[in-house]
């Protein structure tokens, strides 16, 4: 019997070391967190990888279609210089048989298919065909002096002659080289086409490029290749699934890993417990509150130390890829070899900024959360600020397509951190651009009412259910659209905190396909 007691507390004493030696934050969230945590980590990962990708898709996308809309006008301009060489080479032999009616030269030009010669008054001199022949008839502008362009020929005077040339339209140039062209009169009437031609309408033509012919009253117009750019684009698709889907199968086989080792130490965890449940009542209770507050201090340390961790982690490749990257792509050592290892060099640097940012924006929010984000309450002209933050976003909402401007702005000052007011606006208009497709608008406006001031952003985009709107403001929490790429889930989480720390609010009304709006209201300065 003496040796049992004595066995009792030796027990408890060994139990003590090893729970010291077990992670105590496993020991309080168990296996079900890990579960839900290492996954949710890897996914955060996984997705900043693929939201890279899906950047590099739509810019590369865009890079096409620029290029496709740079040959054409170039083509057009092309077009433009071969039918004004041909109509004045036209225009001399025209000149050429009112001089000596000498009409071998001429006729000898097979898209001529004839001239006339007509005094001042418009009575006719000589007719290339014979007198058999009716003389075209000209527009009055024709004897007022200048080019003119008629149904089917060009006019001009030539000293006291009016020299009238008729010839086939479809001669001004090849034919290859009128796909998907036309030339088109100051009037917009067509006076040849080419093969693709889609004509002007706005609903079914691509986008087209002009150029006037130098000399006549001509136009030659040019459509993009859309469909051909776009097919080029789609070969390099595997290499984007492969950056999307490998660090995924990665992150996949990684948490499993973890999960594993965590339910383990879990499990010795739960057998560690059930050895101190035996001593009193109080004793337990005392057990508990002290493991509790080590567990707190402990959960907050290591959730800095993993936070500053792998951001380090991640900045320190991602710095080095950004850097190297640039200098490939200005050939800071000399060319690369090819044109196309350039315009990698470019893509990769601008992912990785991408992602160097979305790490920016974690890090910024663990800041906040913990208090750590330094706010100073100045007096702070608000539709000031709001015209600044419009003004810088003109160019992302240009490329979008969308119409961002200023509604009515109140002067007035609030009580706020600049700064913090500067980031609330950039992530609102960063999200409104992002669920506003082409062709909407987006505008922020500024009132004061009663002790506060209120900037309220609207925009005509696609709207959130009463679910959506919910859930509106937690972090990692993204609502994922049809043709729009969407970020971490954290810029309006950041808005949010960083006006309730300031003391204001944050207001989300919406409807399902008919635009949202967002309010932030911060309290007024005294003045």
């Amino acid at each position: 019997m003496a040796q049992g007691r004595t066995g009792i507390p030796q027990s408890l004493d060994l139990a003590r070391e090893m729970l010291a030696l077990l992670p105590r934050r496993l020991l309080r969230g168990g296996a079900g967190s890990a579960r839900l945590t290492v996954p949710l980590l890897i996914l955060l990962i996984c997705g900043s990888f693929a939201a890279a990708a899906l950047l590099e898709m739509r810019q590369d996308r865009s890079h096409a279609l620029a290029e496709a809309a740079g040959f054409e006008r170039e083509r057009a301009a092309d077009i433009a210089r071969l039918a004004g060489a041909t109509l004045d080479r036209y225009a001399r032999l025209g000149a050429a048989y009112a001089e000596d009616h000498a009409g071998d030269i001429a006729r000898a030009e097979p898209g001529i298919r004839n001239i006339a010669v007509f005094d001042a008054g418009g009575a006719p001199l000589a007719l290339l065909a014979g007198a058999n022949s009716p003389a075209p008839s000209l527009p009055s502008a024709a004897f007022q002096g200048g080019r003119v362009l008629f149904s089917g020929g060009i006019a001009f005077r030539d000293g006291r002659q009016v020299i009238a040339v008729l010839f086939d339209p479809a001669s001004l140039m090849p034919a290859p080289l009128l796909a998907r062209a036309a030339l088109l009169d100051r009037n917009g009437r067509m006076l040849v086409s080419g093969s693709g031609w889609r004509g002007r309408e706005p609903s079914s033509a691509p986008e087209m490029f002009s150029s006037r012919v130098p000399g006549w009253p001509l136009t030659a117009a040019a459509q993009a290749d859309e469909k051909g750019a776009l097919d080029r684009w789609y070969g390099n698709l595997p290499l984007y699934l492969f950056v999307i889907l490998g660090p995924a199968a990665a992150g996949a086989w990684l948490a499993t890993l973890l999960v594993g080792v965590f339910e383990r130490q879990s499990k010795a965890g739960r057998t560690m417990r059930a050895l101190l449940s035996a001593r009193p009542e109080e004793a337990r209770l005392l057990v508990r509150l002290a493991n509790a507050e080590r567990g707190a201090a402990e959960a907050r340390r290591s959730k800095s130390e993993f936070i500053a961790h792998m951001s380090h982690e991640l900045r320190t490749p991602l710095n080095a890829i950004i850097g190297f990257s640039d200098i490939i792509a200005h050939g800071f050592f000399g060319p690369a070899g090819h044109p196309k290892y350039t315009e990698y060099a470019g893509d990769i640097g601008e992912a990785g900024r991408g992602l160097h940012s979305k790490i920016g924006d974690i890090l910024e929010f663990a800041n906040i959360e913990a208090g750590l984000y330094p706010l100073a309450a100045r007096p702070l002209d608000l539709a000031a600020l709001a015209g600044e933050c419009v003004a810088e976003h003109q160019g992302r909402a240009f490329a979008r397509r969308v119409v961002l401007a200023n509604g009515p702005c109140e002067p007035g000052l609030v009580a706020a951190d600049a700064l913090a007011v500067k980031r609330i606006f950039a992530n609102l208009i960063a999200n409104a651009l992002a669920y506003t497709s082409e062709g909407g608008s987006v505008r922020l406006d500024v009132r004061f009412e009663e002790g506060a001031g209120v900037a309220r952003l609207s925009d005509s985009g696609m709207g959130f259910s009463d679910g959506e709107r919910r859930q509106a403001g937690r972090a990692f929490q993204r609502f994922d659209r049809a043709g729009t790429v969407t970020g971490a889930g954290l810029g309006l989480v950041i808005a949010v905190e960083l006006a309730r720390r300031m003391g204001g609010a944050m207001r989300l009304a919406s409807l399902p396909g008919g635009g949202s709006v967002m309010e932030l209201r911060l309290p007024r300065h005294p003045s």
